[in-house]
């Protein structure tokens, strides 16, 4: 890593604050801002605790002392976006204030500075046409957190160049990122929509009464989830039948099939919300979500621990 690669994170959010961790341990130096002053002030010192927990699985090789000396705040996001070679933007799912924010960051970055947005569902084009430096403009997915889980989906607009997508998958390989390219725009990218599907068709069973929350939570739990923490679905059904892909299509494709007409997607009716909300409050409190959150992030860095350390012998 050389001195010169510098981000600006632009939101000191969750989101916000995992990407300046993800940044600052690959040795790149990180501008944070955030337009709201109290958020910022209170960012470095989530950061020393989340970087904390890091060390303690093993997680990152430096001092918490070294890693946060690469995260400044700044106030002023001129100042912030100062001779950067990537933004970072996790601001609130309004589309005309990302798209405010992106005329702000056109204007204010070089014009080889590749701005990218965390948004979950806002295809690029939607904020990003108007701007003279469109082509540089992408969107970079997280998962939460992006300091925990790797993987980073980019999805450029159709006026953002291949040049653009190709510098933006290098910086996020150097930071450690898996990212994967979104040939082209879709609502969701990939990762809603397939955790989109999972969840239509969880809440339907859960909303028709063929189980409990807690029982539809294990069947992911220990269940798919086991296989799914290190395959995907395609190498799944591969291993799945003797013959890989097509001998599992052979076998269970008809049986798929008969499923999807007796599908009923969930309409997110407020009954059946209010009625897993209630379920899950008698497990967890409401104001117990911030403790299992933390506890959530450190099993999740238990696995990533349990990964690294198996890492050689699965080649």
């Amino acid at each position: 890593m050389t001195a010169s690669k510098r981000v600006a994170v632009i939101g000191s959010g969750r989101i916000g604050r995992a990407w300046a961790i993800v940044f600052a341990r690959a040795g790149f130096e990180v501008h944070l801002h955030d337009a709201d002053r109290a958020m910022l002030e209170g960012a470095i010192p989530s950061i020393r605790e989340s970087v904390s927990d890091l060390r303690e699985y093993g997680l990152v090789d430096e001092s918490i002392e070294q890693i946060a000396a690469r995260i400044s705040a700044h106030e002023n996001l001129a100042d912030a976006v100062h001779d950067v070679d990537l933004v970072q933007e996790n601001i609130a799912e309004i589309l005309e204030v990302k798209r405010t924010l992106f005329g702000e960051l056109d204007r204010l970055t070089r014009p080889d500075t590749v701005l990218a947005s965390s948004t979950s569902g806002l295809p690029a084009s939607t904020f990003t046409e108007d701007l003279a430096g469109r082509a540089r403009c992408l969107v970079a997915h997280p998962v939460n957190p992006p300091s925990l889980v790797p993987l980073v989906e980019l999805c450029g607009a159709p006026w953002t160049t291949s040049e653009t997508i190709a510098r933006a998958r290098a910086l996020y390989e150097e930071a450690g990122q898996q990212p994967v390219t979104v040939t082209r725009e879709i609502p969701g990218f990939l990762l809603n929509r397939l955790q989109g599907a999972l969840l239509d068709e969880a809440l339907s069973l859960y909303a028709r009464g063929y189980a409990s929350a807690a029982d539809l939570d294990t069947v992911m739990r220990d269940g798919l989830g086991l296989r799914w923490s290190f395959m995907g679905p395609f190498e799944t059904i591969d291993l799945n039948a003797p013959g890989g892909i097509s001998d599992y299509a052979t076998r269970y494709g008809a049986m798929y099939r008969s499923f999807a007409k007796d599908s009923a997607p969930f309409d997110w009716s407020p009954e059946s919300i209010a009625r897993l909300d209630a379920e899950r409050r008698e497990v967890l409190p409401r104001g117990e979500i911030e403790n299992r959150s933390r506890w959530r992030d450190r099993r999740l860095m238990a696995l990533l621990a349990h990964r690294r350390a198996t890492a050689k012998s699965d080649k």
